[in-house]
């Protein structure tokens, strides 16, 4: 016990030793630095003179140094936006010594008079000579816009700016400018800078403006006429950090793709406005988000995010909500469930609520009801079961998460407005008008993240734009995708409705847009704009929500198109011809883009195929047989053609092209074609697009007829 005791008090006063130490430790150290700031501000010169003396003749401050702001990145690290240095030239016109100076004036006003013209070279050293007999004045900048980095290292070499010659004077003054590669394209997601702050003041910008904007460092600065601000060193300057880079989800191919059918489309309807969302379902990561408002006679451009922030009443896109919540409450079979929804115009409470198809759909199914967006189906059969019991069918809204905002990690987004029983604005037929999607706001994105579930077989995922923040390779802070744990509906509800959505594509208002290649699935949405209160007719919200493949989703999209114009009153009515074609269009780039949702081609391939034929570099051809694990074809030949045959087994013809005379090109792609011609000395025009079916010139034609080959592609 004695030793034991001995043992803890020697312990003890080990650790007070220790404490002791650290103690003066810091004690030293905090009169080292006081010792150096004395020694600095009264000891150490600047220009022969000490900081303390040079600040009260000179003015010399304690400024923020900006630091370099970090960059963004898009999923494949392409960049999105990055700082760019800029530089004010400057000239402090007292500092060379007297024979310097002279020596070297007439030498720098003429290279400032080639290069920046602003001025003659004697008026140049005329100015210059002014401020060097000044008592007031000092610095001036020798041009009024700034240079880029590859002109500042030119001006380097001039008299009084390199460091290797004597002299001096020559000053840079470092701004930052932000500077987006794909600029206009994703413009607002990507967001600005608020050039007075240097602050993110909209999109990722803004969003991300803490990680983005790193932490400016101090440093000395010598305050001259005008308020301008020199640099005088950075011997005792606190070096800014950079910030942090943001890397986001977005692919700029589906991004391109995604505005440029868009874009077309609010042309031909002369919209308002415009926008488009892509997202992988699993995941919740968007690919593509556009949004694009009319600013003048065919002229669009991305000054509002619509997506996050345009909040309308959905209309139809809503009906799968209240048939999900059907579905739920009642379980019933809703291909032989019954609506009979007469001719096409129901008298309710007042109101009269109308199909869009003339004279009516009869007597239809439940599944049909959604298929083919009938309003009066949908409020029939939610008097049949949810007429006494309207907190049920909001508890379902609830359960569907479509009472709250999705949680995206982007400033802006503008909570969903769904009424309940205690608003004022509720009446005993609100629940009926909420059904086909009215009495309601909800933005693009909100609607999209329903669909997605749905998709994802009724697993809500939180949409996402940004996967990570480094620092520099340095991985800081991982996002991962946020999928709730439970599902937001039964299988059994899920499955039916799937049916349904598909429904709408292959025989109802979306049949249009139906594919050989893949199955969609989705719905189309047409509310009429509240204008003043009142639902305007002729003045229409459109939109189409769905997903595809819809055998195995993974891409989920939306399409808002707000407006459209039209002499045709299906073009004015109708979301199946305006937004669903945007939907088609988007989706079939995405198809043919990523190899991965494709079905495979030997599944397509017939028992016999003499005419399924391509052509091409023996080099392209075999990295196509590798990949379809096909026969390899011959080495002999630089070119050859392929025809499949029996299930999939290859005949290899090689193809004669070395010879002046013009070779056969059926088959080929444009781009071997015209490398192959353009060799040749032809000029070669083309329609179409696609493999050459035909070519005016047959086989075998010697150069020394004529030199213009036209080119038919398929």
């Amino acid at each position: 016990m004695k030793n034991e005791v001995e043992s803890g008090q020697n312990n003890k006063k080990a650790l007070i030793n220790r404490a002791r130490l650290v103690g003066w430790l810091l004690f030293v150290l905090a009169i080292m630095v006081f010792v150096k700031l004395i020694r600095v501000q009264y000891y150490d010169t600047f220009k022969g003179k000490t900081w303390a003396e040079y600040s009260e003749k000179n003015d010399l401050k304690l400024d923020t140094i900006p630091a370099m702001r970090g960059n963004i990145y898009a999923s494949d690290n392409s960049l999105l936006a990055t700082s760019l240095p800029y530089y004010y030239v400057g000239f402090d016109t007292k500092v060379a010594d007297s024979a310097y100076f002279y020596n070297h004036i007439d030498e720098l006003a003429a290279l400032l008079a080639k290069n920046f013209k602003e001025n003659s070279a004697e008026g140049y050293k005329s100015k210059i000579m002014r401020y060097r007999v000044s008592k007031s004045k000092r610095y001036l900048r020798l041009k009024s816009r700034e240079i880029t980095h590859l002109e500042r290292e030119r001006l380097k070499k001039w008299p009084f700016f390199a460091k290797d010659r004597k002299g001096g004077g020559g000053k840079f003054e470092t701004i930052y400018k932000r500077y987006k590669p794909f600029s206009p394209m994703a413009d607002r997601t990507i967001g600005g800078i608020d050039p007075k702050s240097g602050r993110g003041y909209i999109g990722l910008e803004a969003s991300f403006d803490k990680q983005l904007e790193g932490r400016p460092g101090i440093g000395w600065v010598e305050k001259v006429e005008g308020g301008l601000k020199i640099p005088v060193g950075d011997a005792f300057n606190v070096q800014p950090e950079a910030g942090r880079d943001i890397y986001t989800t977005l692919d700029m191919n589906y991004q391109e793709r995604t505005e440029i059918a868009l874009r077309r489309k609010l042309l031909e309807m002369d919209a308002d406005f415009g926008s488009v969302i892509i997202m992988e379902v699993a995941t919740g990561e968007i690919k593509a988000m556009a949004n694009l408002t009319k600013r003048g006679p065919g002229k669009y451009e991305e000054v509002f995010n619509y997506a996050l922030a345009g909040s309308n009443d959905p209309g139809s896109t809503f009906k799968l909500a209240t048939m999900m919540a059907l579905l739920e409450e009642t379980n019933m079979d809703p291909d032989q469930v019954m609506v009979n929804t007469g001719n096409g115009a129901m008298k309710f409470r007042n109101h009269t609520i109308r199909d869009a198809h003339r004279g009516g759909f009869g007597t239809i199914t439940a599944s049909q009801v959604l298929e083919k967006s009938s309003n009066i189906g949908i409020v029939q059969l939610m008097q049949r079961y949810f007429a006494n019991k309207p907190d049920k069918y909001l508890g379902y809204l609830k359960q569907f998460h479509l009472t709250q905002p999705t949680g995206i990690h982007m400033k802006g987004e503008k909570p969903p407005l769904i009424r309940d029983r205690k608003s004022k604005q509720w009446s005993s037929y609100s629940m009926y008008f909420m059904a086909h999607g009215y009495e309601m706001q909800m933005t693009p994105l909100q609607t999209l993240a329903f669909y997605n579930a749905v998709a994802n077989n009724g697993y809500w995922v939180r949409p996402m734009i940004v996967r990570e923040i480094r620092n520099a390779e340095e991985i800081e802070d991982k996002i991962p995708p946020y999928v709730e744990e439970k599902p937001i509906a039964s299988p059994e509800t899920i499955r039916k409705v799937k049916k349904m959505l598909e429904g709408v594509v292959n025989a109802g208002l979306a049949k249009t847009i139906k594919s050989d290649l893949y199955q969609i699935a989705g719905k189309t949405g047409t509310a009429r704009k509240l204008i003043n209160g009142i639902y305007t007719e002729g003045k229409n919200y459109t939109s189409f929500a769905g997903y595809f493949p819809a055998e195995k989703p993974k891409y989920s999209c939306i399409v808002i198109i707000d407006n459209p114009k039209s002499s045709g009153a299906d073009y004015t009515r109708y979301a199946g011809s305006v937004a669903a074609p945007v939907f088609k269009e988007v989706a079939d780039r995405i198809y043919a883009y990523d190899v991965a949702i494709q079905k495979p081609v030997k599944d397509s391939i017939p028992e016999k195929s003499e005419d399924v034929k391509w052509a091409g570099t023996i080099s392209d051809l075999n990295a196509i047989s590798k990949t379809l694990n096909m026969t390899p074809a011959p080495a002999d030949s630089e070119y050859a053609t392929a025809s499949l045959y029996k299930k999939g087994k290859t005949k290899w013809n090689p193809r004669e092209v070395d010879s002046r005379d013009v070779p056969d090109l059926q088959g080929m792609s444009m781009r071997d074609a015209l490398y192959l011609m353009e060799n040749k000395g032809f000029r070669v025009t083309f329609r179409g697009s696609g493999k050459v079916i035909e070519q005016s010139l047959p086989p075998g034609t010697n150069k020394s007829g004529s030199k213009t080959i036209l080119l038919t592609l398929q």
